[in-house]
């Protein structure tokens, strides 16, 4: 692809509640880009809550500003109720169940799901997203391809759902396969299961939880389906705090978040280092040399915004917002605690940190307005 503009990708990472901040950086592309039309990004990549995103703006191909609009509405509206189960029944039901599964399952051979019940997420889904609308627009041109990623529990890969042109292959890396799909709600669960929170989603023949355990290479999905630039909107976190004398033993949440953060914010970061190391060495050659020299590779421009504070800390001046009951269970687990807020910071679906999320996603990119226009080609 190269003497042409090729394709832009945008990927959308995953993080829970965390991707509401995916929505301000949106926000930002879309003032910046004023009244122009079409969409800017011909490819669209998400895992996890960034496949919801995703698939949303999807939807909306032919209508950038829309498709933001759409999804900044929701984003600001959403509580958790809107997302998981969180009345008595539902909570105390799940305590039971892992208790007895705890105590006596060896008994029973009873198995628990999971901690949390995602259906209502499933129902909001299915009023909001007409996923129908994905293939009009892959053939009137206004969308090339959109992915979604997912873990399976039984192999232990990660698949791409994809949709898109007709000239897209399938494809097959280590652990990574690219497989064209027709886009379902089905799909959008399961790439947003979170291990133990949320329950797996069955597809064809195997169990799949959250698209960000085992995926290596978050950024492959983009490039295997053409891209030639990459934006890259993560929920990450900014550096560490410097080691510090604990003498507490971590709680469940703690442990909790600090796995979360290695499936969710890690590997990104590797395959970013990776790719990066990749373009220095193709950007020595120009075409003709990358030709006779057999190597497959082509320079790939990326960009990536990623939070200017820590999402946690964040997420630990709203932890009031929650409904009662479930600050209750998660108090119990250390979750309300400052070193428990990580956890707290994927869970916590309530407007006043979704918006807060959503405000720093806006400021962080007007800040990188420059880069931003370079990147859309809007100079």
């Amino acid at each position: 692809m190269d003497g042409h503009e090729g394709h832009a990708a945008l990927v959308l990472t995953g993080g829970g509640a965390r991707a509401a901040y995916q929505v301000g950086v949106l926000n930002a592309i879309r003032e910046l880009r004023g009244k122009r039309t079409g969409n800017p990004f011909p490819i669209l990549c998400g895992t996890s809550a960034g496949a919801i995103n995703a698939a949303a703006l999807a939807v909306h191909a032919g209508d950038f500003g829309r498709a933001v609009r759409h999804i900044d509405r929701i984003w600001r509206g959403l509580h958790v109720h809107d997302v998981y189960r969180v009345d008595p029944a539902a909570l105390l039901g799940s305590g039971v169940r892992w208790g007895s599964a705890l105590f006596s399952g060896w008994m029973v051979r009873q198995t628990p799901r999971a901690l949390l019940d995602n259906a209502p997420l499933q129902d909001l889904l299915g009023r909001v997203l007409d996923l129908a609308a994905i293939e009009p627009a892959i053939k009137r041109g206004d969308l090339h391809a959109v992915s979604v990623t997912a873990s399976g529990y039984s192999t232990g890969e990660s698949l791409a759902f994809f949709q898109g042109a007709i000239d897209i292959l399938p494809w097959r890396r280590a652990q990574r396969l690219g497989v064209r799909s027709e886009l379902r709600i089905e799909h959008l669960m399961a790439s947003s299961a979170l291990p133990f929170v949320f329950p797996a989603v069955r597809i064809h023949r195997e169990f799949f939880g959250d698209g960000s355990m085992r995926q290596l290479a978050p950024v492959s999905p983009a490039i295997h389906l053409g891209a030639d630039r990459i934006l890259v909107i993560g929920a990450g976190r900014t550096a560490d705090e410097g080691r510090v004398r604990v003498e507490r033993y971590p709680s469940p949440a703690q442990i909790a978040g600090h796995a979360l953060s290695s499936i969710f914010l890690d590997t990104l970061e590797v395959d970013l280092e990776s790719l990066a190391r990749i373009n220095d060495t193709v950007g020595r050659l120009d075409s003709t040399q990358r030709k006779a020299a057999g190597i497959p590779f082509r320079p790939i421009e990326t960009l990536v915004i990623q939070p200017s504070q820590r999402l946690d800390t964040i997420a630990g001046r709203h932890a009031a917002s929650l409904p009662a009951l479930l600050r209750t269970v998660l108090r119990g687990l250390g979750t309300l605690r400052r070193e428990g807020s990580t956890l707290l910071s994927y869970l916590l679906f309530e407007p006043s940190y979704t918006r807060a999320l959503i405000e720093l996603g806006y400021h962080d990119a007007m800040a990188r307005a420059p880069e931003l226009r370079r990147f859309l080609r809007l100079d």
